[in-house]
């Protein structure tokens, strides 16, 4: 693994990337609510406008980013994000022919009562191979919501484009795909369109899980591995010094997940939805605190630090995107 460069700098409290068709990134600013186009080979950055309603507190703001599948011809961004009385996903039309700062249509709310909190508000999202709208959600600090199938908090939610729950889910009429998770920030799909995320432990274990519909990932009575067959054990597990994952992405036949507090790259070798061999961590204390990690196609990654979340030792530069080359 190597870092070819570094490919912009100078961001504020980064947290969701979204790769454009034309190579181009947008990147989410937690704590300012605003999504910046970055231009990938000059690092050019482009504000596209603030979201409304974004209500940034704790680890709660301006959350994940994703493209429609369809993306080519309706250009719909959607965002997850913490608003004054929920966590809620939204889409905003893209409209790169205005202004600078004026190219967010208003949000349309695409789902919303996902429960908020100073901390555990999840925020990733993703479509799938599947074309539906995967979110991961946090706990919100209410363990207790973690085993409710009927809240949405500590979960794997799956979704339709338009927000609705996806056909075929395992509890019918619920978006609930997967549930017993403390907070999910990472999720990615392998070759065979298997999909993993990544999960903060409390003191003991993060997880790297491979997600079964309507599985139980135990949260709160389980945290990692666990004796108890009504629990989905996890793919590969650390200790919370040194990870506490944020995002993850697959290339070359392993996950790729970024560590926050762990501050280093860790590489999860995989055979199936096992772990084919000892995770290997790349990076370690070299740029901090580590939040997402995006494919970038064949073997290639982006990786966004983040030192300026209130948590982090910003250096001059930070935060910054950087182009990673994989093996």
């Amino acid at each position: 693994m190597k870092v070819l460069r570094t490919v912009t700098t100078g961001l504020n409290t980064p947290w969701g990337l979204a790769p454009l068709p034309d190579g181009d990134l947008l990147v989410s600013s937690r704590d300012k609510g605003t999504i910046t186009r970055v231009d990938a080979e000059t690092g050019k950055k482009t504000e596209l406008g603030e979201v409304p309603g974004v209500s940034p507190a704790g680890e709660g703001g301006l959350l994940g980013l994703a493209l429609s599948p369809d993306y080519a011809s309706d250009h719909m961004v959607y965002a997850y994000f913490t608003s004054a009385s929920d966590n809620r996903i939204v889409r905003m039309l893209y409209e790169e022919q205005k202004p600078s700062g004026e190219q967010l249509g208003a949000p349309d709310t695409v789902f919303k009562g996902i429960p908020k909190g100073v901390i555990h508000n999840g925020g990733r999202i993703a479509f799938g191979p599947d074309k539906m709208l995967y979110a991961g959600t946090g706990e919100s600090g209410n363990t207790g919501l973690a085993q409710d199938k009927k809240s949405l908090g500590g979960k794997i939610l799956r979704l339709t484009p338009e927000g609705e729950p996806a056909p075929g889910n395992p509890f019918p009429g619920s978006p609930v795909y997967s549930y017993g998770h403390r907070n999910v920030q990472g999720l990615a799909w392998d070759a065979k369109q298997r999909l993993f995320a990544s999960e903060f432990g409390q003191d003991t274990w993060d997880e790297l899980n491979a997600i079964k519909p309507g599985d139980n990932y135990g949260w709160p009575e389980a945290e990692g591995k666990s004796d108890d067959s009504g629990f989905h054990n996890p793919t590969a597990q650390w200790a919370t010094d040194d990870a506490s994952p944020s995002g993850i992405a697959y290339a070359e036949g392993s996950i790729w997940m970024a560590g926050l507090k762990g501050q280093r790259l860790w590489r999860i070798p995989l055979k199936g939805t096992e772990a084919s061999a000892d995770p290997q961590s790349f990076l370690k204390g070299e740029y901090g605190r580590l939040r997402t990690v995006v494919s970038a196609g064949s073997d290639k990654l982006w990786l966004v630090t983040s030192n300026t979340d209130g948590r982090g030792d910003p250096k001059e530069g930070d935060d910054r995107i950087l182009e990673l080359q994989v093996s």
